[in-house]
């Protein structure tokens, strides 16, 4: 397959992620377009409203201009003014990184997987700019800069995903043995000492496995919230009468949020928690709330018991004890020296000391990115008022997650050394 055709490959590929994802909010509004409004309104604007849905999942905020009067029914405290939406729906987002994904591990099948990357991103990128151009309303414009940088960036993490099971196989093909790229970068790394790299390999897959552990219990902890609050959760439902329609748009919406509140509750186990509106709090220590957005799903909030606030602290921690003790082997061979002879050849306890204290920050660091960047992702303005703020801080879920991580990595590096296999190699 020559480079021209992988190019289109991958341009086509862009296409069909674009439809997938605005095809998703599109075929149940065109439903609702044809059983609830008999087709008596304009079908475009329930093209601009899926445009906007989409757009706004792969993080482009939208400025909203709400009628006066309309503002003025709803009650909605600062509604007079145009105000921007930010939280992404992040089921959009899932949706599009797996897509990429997919197209990642296609592209890697070719000659050119890295020339089909940037075509594809650039597709895509030209494809959101062309549906945030078509969606443009009063009501609602989308920021047509960052429709033009944000769903492509989410793809590219997508066709990250899909090259890294044979990132050797996309190098070689396209920068080969001879290339210049290939031989200087290699001239960097044959500077680096073998140990030296191992101990930096290792502190990222340190922090993204115990970012990965905290994500999945907290995607295990929703379905139990989800399970044990069904009860609230249906009562809701039942007060909002939306009907058939309705309750399938609130479900669908539901989902695309499903994403954010598992990364709500992996902050809520770090300990900073989120907030649900200015003022607001829903963290270990107790929940405060004032007016909530009528989401079902709120209603299985938990309502701050200690006990049950500080258990849930232990989850980093625990998370963060376990993957230094998977990881104890590796790190045990890389200082000492069987893997490879490191920059610094002393063997006394306090270069191995400041190893271990250095691979425990570097991967309570590389974790706590992890959960900080996907705070950030989630949160954002969710509406006019007190609604400008929504999600967790990320700041605060950096600055708890490296405390958490890095020392309960520390303590399960030390453990395993001290209690791994009585030989003297294998002792800090």
């Amino acid at each position: 397959m020559n480079r021209p055709i992988t190019a289109l490959l991958a341009a086509l590929d862009a296409v069909i992620v674009v439809a997938i994802g605005v095809g998703i909010p599109l075929i149940p509004l065109t439903i609702l377009w044809a059983t609830q409004f008999g087709l008596a309104i304009d079908w475009l604007v329930f093209w601009r409203a899926a445009g906007d849905i989409w757009l706004l999942g792969n993080g482009v905020d939208v400025l909203f201009s709400i009628d006066p009067d309309l503002a003025l029914r709803l009650a909605l405290d600062g509604a007079q003014l145009p105000f921007e939406v930010g939280v992404a729906p992040l089921g959009f987002a899932f949706v599009t990184v797996l897509l990429g994904a997919r197209s990642g591990r296609r592209l890697t099948a070719t000659q050119y997987p890295v020339t089909g990357a940037v075509v594809g991103v650039v597709s895509l990128g030209a494809l959101a700019g062309l549906v945030a151009l078509s969606v443009r309303d009063p009501a609602a414009l989308p920021s047509l800069p960052q429709s033009l940088l944000y769903p492509a960036f989410v793809y590219a993490i997508g066709l990250a995903i899909g090259y890294a099971w044979t990132s050797r196989r996309v190098a070689t093909l396209e920068f080969g043995p001879n290339s210049g790229i290939r031989r200087r970068w290699g001239e960097r790394l044959a500077t680096i000492a073998p140990g030296d790299r191992g101990l930096v390999a290792l502190m990222f897959r340190a922090g993204a496995i115990a970012a990965a552990g905290v994500m999945g219990l907290a995607a295990l902890a929703m379905a139990l919230i989800l399970v044990f609050g069904f009860s609230s959760i249906v009562s809701l439902y039942e007060s909002l009468q939306a009907g058939l329609l309705g309750g399938i748009s609130l479900t669908l919406a539901q989902l695309a949020l499903l994403p954010n509140l598992i990364v709500w509750t992996a902050s809520w186990f770090v300990g900073p928690g989120f907030a649900l509106g200015t003022g607001s709090a829903v963290s270990p220590l107790g929940t405060q709330l004032g007016l909530v957005p009528s989401l079902p799903v709120f209603g299985a909030l938990p309502h701050g018991t200690p006990a049950l606030g500080f258990a849930g602290l232990l989850v980093p921690i625990v998370v963060g004890y376990l993957t230094a003790a998977v990881l104890r082997p590796a790190f045990l061979a890389n200082v000492n020296g069987r893997i490879g002879p490191s920059l610094s050849t002393a063997r006394s306890g306090g270069a191995r000391v400041v190893r271990l204290v250095l691979t425990a920050a570097g991967g309570g660091a590389v974790g706590a990115s992890i959960l900080a960047l996907l705070a950030l992702w989630s949160g954002g303005a969710a509406g006019p008022g007190r609604l400008v703020e929504v999600g967790p801080d990320a700041g605060w879920v950096w600055l708890w997650a490296f405390v958490e991580l890095t020392g309960s990595m520390l303590l399960g590096l030390v453990a395993g050394a001290r209690t791994g296999a009585p030989r003297a190699a294998d002792t800090l």
